[in-house]
């Protein structure tokens, strides 16, 4: 296989051949971060699609400088799969529901996010921004110590540190956590 640099300037210079190597190299990665994103394979398959046309309409603003190859086609992807899924999670509910659900179970809903972002606010301010940028901004360790300005030991203590003080504070499991930061 040809070297990454010389395929991502041909994909630059609009070669589709570079094109579709990178697209055997990177695809399988990608897709399965968008199908745990969506959870939808039929989801994933049209949002991978969206991602390598972008990739293919966007080459020229690659910038190796600012990152590796990878990081920059999963950040398209993770902001496409983002968006699809605001656009079709609708922040108002437009039909009437409570026929259904019980309001003890939507108290119990609120309860929960309350006491995790009550335990979220109680962290120390380090260990805040580490989640956040982990949890919700979706960098990689190695892109968030840099942000942080920390050495990447000392930021992977800080990440497990706060998971533990979340685990002590929020009575559910961490699994729970997990589940509602994949979710946001």
């Amino acid at each position: 296989m040809q070297n990454e640099n010389a395929l991502i300037q041909q994909l630059q210079n609009k070669e589709e051949r570079a094109l579709s190597f990178l697209y055997d190299k990177y695809a399988g990665a990608i897709y399965s971060v968008i199908l745990k994103m969506t959870r939808d394979e039929g989801i994933a398959q049209n949002l991978l699609q969206d991602t390598f046309m972008s990739v293919w309409e966007k080459a020229n603003s690659y910038d190796n400088s600012k990152g590796r190859f990878y990081t920059w086609i999963f950040r398209i992807a993770r902001n496409k799969t983002l968006n699809f899924l605001r656009k079709n999670d609708p922040l108002i509910q437009t039909d009437d529901f409570s026929v259904y659900d019980s309001k003890e179970a939507t108290i119990s809903k609120d309860a929960d996010f309350l006491e995790l972002n009550g335990a979220i606010t109680s962290l120390e301010a380090h260990h805040k921004q580490a989640i956040e940028l982990v949890y919700f901004k979706g960098l990689t360790h190695k892109e968030a110590h840099q942000e942080m300005d920390v050495p990447l030991g000392t930021f992977k203590s800080y990440v497990r540190q706060a998971l533990k003080q979340l685990r002590t504070a929020y009575t559910k499991s961490i699994s729970v956590v997990l589940l509602i930061f994949n979710v946001l």
